[in-house]
């Protein structure tokens, strides 16, 4: 069985080009290195453009999705493993616990609070795989600059900057999860009393 690579990335139709085409670079560029995709078995967006090609690559995907979205017709039925969960919260804990590294693609509400869990979870040491944003275009700069913002105001230590990498294009990715390996958090309490 290949690593897993999970994937966080939008599920809207409606984004220009250009994201569906690095969600296919990095489909099969994960194929490529010998990694399988686990994600959450859609068929839309940025996520259906991946699992799509790690398909066409001759590659693995593992989809993981609610019953609510399935009953939509929303599922990656191609897919070589989908499972069917009840809940958002059964979803995340069941694509995090069969990866073996994150990367996050550009998207909304529902990528940016998946990432942010798994580094909450790398922070508390709960999780200790690697993380990658793909900062396509400088999509995840305002981000980026937030979490020097809180480094300089001491809401986490300077280590925490360790628990993440950013990468520029597709390729970086898998350069970036090499160096995130064995990666350790420092305690998050700076003091307790």
């Amino acid at each position: 069985m290949p690593k897993l690579l999970c994937v966080y990335c939008a599920s809207s139709d409606r984004l220009d080009p250009k994201y569906y085409a690095v969600a296919a670079e990095l489909g099969r560029e994960l194929v490529a290195r010998g990694w399988g995709l686990v994600y959450g078995g859609g068929k839309t967006g940025m996520m259906g453009a991946i699992a799509r090609s790690v398909t066409q690559a001759g590659g693995r995907v593992v989809g993981v999705i609610p019953e609510f979205m399935k009953a939509r017709e929303l599922a990656y039925d191609e897919a070589d493993e989908l499972v069917t969960v009840i809940t958002m919260r059964e979803r995340k804990l069941l694509m995090e616990t069969r990866a073996d590294a994150f990367v996050t693609l550009p998207g909304g509400w529902g990528t940016l609070e998946e990432i942010l869990e798994i580094l909450t979870l790398r922070q508390l040491e709960v999780v200790k795989k690697p993380c990658v944003f793909l900062n396509q275009d400088g999509f995840y700069d305002p981000l980026l600059q937030l979490f020097d913002r809180m480094l300089a105001e001491k809401f986490f230590k300077p280590s925490n900057m360790d628990l993440f990498r950013v990468a520029r294009n597709v390729p970086e990715v898998f350069s970036q999860i090499d160096t995130a390996v064995g990666v350790q958090a420092e305690s998050k309490w700076f003091e307790t009393r």
